[in-house]
């Protein structure tokens, strides 16, 4: 089980809030000078975006821990693309421009290439969306887990192909209105019993590490990057990154969203070594889905007229059953 210290926060009248006396080598390393900037300003970022804040976040706490020793290998996708329009780059470090499909791959050569040079402090991160790692590189991604190469992949999840116009992915959830899953006709959205579980079949290959983390709690996030880049072998790290343009959400609330979407249970935020969960985070107070729901307006048809009862129902389900399947809410001490 991962070490951390709870982060209090207080509220003074002001908008000042934050844990004082959290020792200063817990706190986020967005919080120092000493950052690296990883991904600096520049960028073309929608306002809100999710993807953004997570990757500055994840890349950041991985060149703290390798002491600055990073090759990042990024596939095509909104991340790329953002942070890259040619001939500028928002990067400041060693990156590499992958295609679609086969991140995983070119950073699994990086990485024997180090091994290969002896040079041992060096890390390998890959980066992709859920398109590029659900789907296009999915078989790459898997080639890696199961040779167990020295590589963290991060996945950030907006859930859909967000960069070529809103077209589903294999983690776009169900009933959700995509460019490709209209709202419209009897079961509208994207259909139900589809899709993949990227973190549970990175469990499947038994890899080192397997973590989700979110964009509303980047403590959690920093600290579980952290650790695996201090780690060898193969780690998956799952990050939900909501997108305000492809999910009709109000660019304000990208962490409204994603800690609903935790508070709910949709999205449940766990570790996992060698396929066994090993710690998750409690819901603290449980959400109905509805209430994660209602934030975007690709879920909007689901509320009518008339509302879709059955559909919300079965969303309800999910959330209930990754609940059970997690422990994500404490049972009260008996007497």
């Amino acid at each position: 089980m991962m070490s951390k210290q709870v982060v209090k926060f207080y509220q003074t009248g002001t908008f000042t809030v934050g844990n004082r006396l959290l020792d200063e080598t817990l706190r986020t390393v967005q919080s120092g000078i000493a950052r690296t900037n990883s991904l600096n300003s520049g960028h073309r970022a929608c306002q809100g975006c999710g993807e953004a804040l997570g990757a500055r976040y994840a890349v950041d706490a991985a060149m703290r821990a390798a002491n600055n020793q990073v090759i990042a290998v990024n596939a095509t996708g909104c991340l790329e693309v953002f942070s890259t329009p040619y001939p500028e780059s928002a990067w400041q470090l060693p990156w590499i421009h992958s295609v679609f499909g086969n991140a995983p791959a070119v950073a699994s050569g990086v990485a024997a290439a180090l091994k290969a040079k002896g040079k041992t402090q060096s890390k390998v991160i890959a980066q992709g969306g859920d398109g590029g790692t659900v789907d296009i590189g999915f078989g790459c991604l898997s080639g890696m887990f199961e040779r167990n190469d020295d590589v963290l992949y991060i996945c950030y999840d907006n859930e859909a192909y967000m960069n070529t116009g809103v077209q589903r992915s294999g983690a776009t959830p169900p009933a959700a209105r995509t460019m490709t899953t209209q709202a419209v006709g009897d079961a509208p959205g994207s259909r139900f019993e589809t899709g993949k579980n990227l973190p549970r079949i990175a469990m499947a290959h038994d890899i080192p590490y397997v973590a989700t983390a979110t964009v509303a709690d980047l403590h959690d996030l920093e600290a579980k990057v952290t650790k695996a880049v201090k780690m060898r072998g193969a780690r998956y790290i799952h990050i939900f990154v909501p997108c305000p343009l492809g999910w009709g959400s109000d660019p304000a609330h990208t962490i409204r969203v994603a800690r609903t979407a935790v508070e709910s249970g949709l999205f449940p935020v766990f570790e996992a070594e060698s396929g066994k969960v090993t710690d998750v985070t409690p819901i603290r107070k449980k959400m109905p889905v509805e209430d994660y729901l209602r934030l975007q307006g690709r879920f909007k048809h689901l509320f009518g007229p008339p509302k879709k009862t059955e559909t919300l129902a079965a969303i309800q389900q999910i959330a209930d059953d990754n609940i059970a399947r997690y422990g994500l809410i404490e049972a009260p001490d008996s007497e």
